[in-house]
């Protein structure tokens, strides 16, 4: 994998939407998190691509195409943020001058939702190491729980590092309003409990395992699976003594969809180099009362699976969200009060 440079006080960050932009009524918003970029000591260039949004996007696609790839290119720039993720980022994909990209100094590709869907791109076609983390719209100074506070402090961890994280105590349930609390933090309310679908696939307890991290959203990854997009092979190609570990959260698709989508990546051979598959909070609620809702189908596509597949992950549209490096070798491990990952960035 390449991992760009740590990220520390004097590295520059852009900020583009190349998904949905910040529409006015969001601006405020905006402002307070581009402002607590520089507090943190970061140099920040806001890009054009940034303060509209029309049609789910920020710009048109050659627009946001040309603003990704300057920033990409430019050996000053050391991240790339968008404010939060969208509905077709995809559209960008064929049209990066991924020839250009190879020359590149990689920088860090931030965010989840969206996001995810370049992010997979960079790592599978590049192998650049990208991070899905919370989105710069939440990354208030004010948000104070472990896992979003210490989002900047792992990336400062230099190659060949490694850093640890642990399960969070307790979920938001619903989502802040910006539009009307621009200085909103998250209402963290929900006990958090990271379970194994399938426990019986261990001989010993607790359950761990160990393997590179490769995921997203799996609206899109659903859709971007055998592409060269979203190519875990690829992953392995790179690191043939390594298994890989999964990450996937749902966002909008009902039980029936989410069942088909997971379904149709285990009959395309997704999990066959699989070590263990991380399932994030499921951000559709329930299915009106019927019997067949998100968990069932989760335990329907992958309960009898040979690895463990763990559920209610700190991966998610329902804060907060873990920093998971693509990329990095990562260890998950129960324990008694919380789960572990450690990942390793080499």
């Amino acid at each position: 994998m390449h991992y760009p440079a740590p990220l520390i006080s004097g590295s520059t960050i852009a900020v583009t939407a190349f998904s949905s932009g910040v529409a006015a009524p969001l601006h405020p918003r905006l402002d307070l998190v581009l402002g607590d970029l520089a507090l943190r000591g970061f140099k920040v260039l806001e890009g054009r691509c940034l303060r509209e949004d029309k049609l789910h996007v920020s710009a048109s696609v050659d627009r946001r195409v040309d603003e990704l790839m300057q920033f990409l290119l430019d050996d000053q720039v050391d991240a790339v943020m968008a404010p939060w993720g969208g509905e077709i980022a995809m559209d960008l994909l064929p049209l990066l001058d991924w020839q250009a990209l190879k020359q590149a100094r990689p920088k860090w590709l931030m965010g989840f939702s969206d996001i995810s869907t370049v992010l997979s791109a960079f790592s599978s076609k590049l192998g650049w190491a990208t991070c899905h983390c919370t989105n710069l719209m939440q990354l208030s100074l004010a948000q104070t729980d472990a896992l979003t506070a210490d989002t900047f402090t792992h990336l400062k961890t230099p190659t060949g590092k490694a850093f640890t994280q642990y399960s969070a105590p307790l979920y938001e349930q619903g989502y802040s309003n910006y539009a009307q609390d621009s200085q909103a933090v998250f209402n963290l309310t929900e006990p958090s409990r990271w379970e194994v679908l399938n426990g019986d696939v261990q001989h010993t307890k607790p359950v761990s395992f160990q393997g590179r991290l490769i995921g997203g959203c799996l609206d899109t990854h659903m859709l971007m699976f055998g592409s060269e997009y979203f190519d875990p092979q690829a992953l392995l190609d790179r690191h043939p003594q390594d298994k890989l570990i999964f990450y996937f959260e749902n966002a909008e698709q009902s039980p029936t969809a989410y069942y088909r989508a997971l379904q149709s990546l285990r009959l395309r051979g997704a999990f066959e180099n699989a070590a263990g598959i991380l399932i994030g909070r499921n951000a559709v609620s329930g299915n009106a009362g019927k019997a067949f809702d998100g968990d069932t189908a989760v335990k329907m596509a992958l309960g009898d699976l040979a690895v463990p597949v763990i559920t209610g992950v700190d991966v998610s549209h329902i804060a907060p969200n873990m920093v998971l490096i693509n990329g990095a070798l990562a260890e998950v491990r129960q324990g008694d009060e919380h789960w572990t990952l450690m990942q390793h960035l080499r």
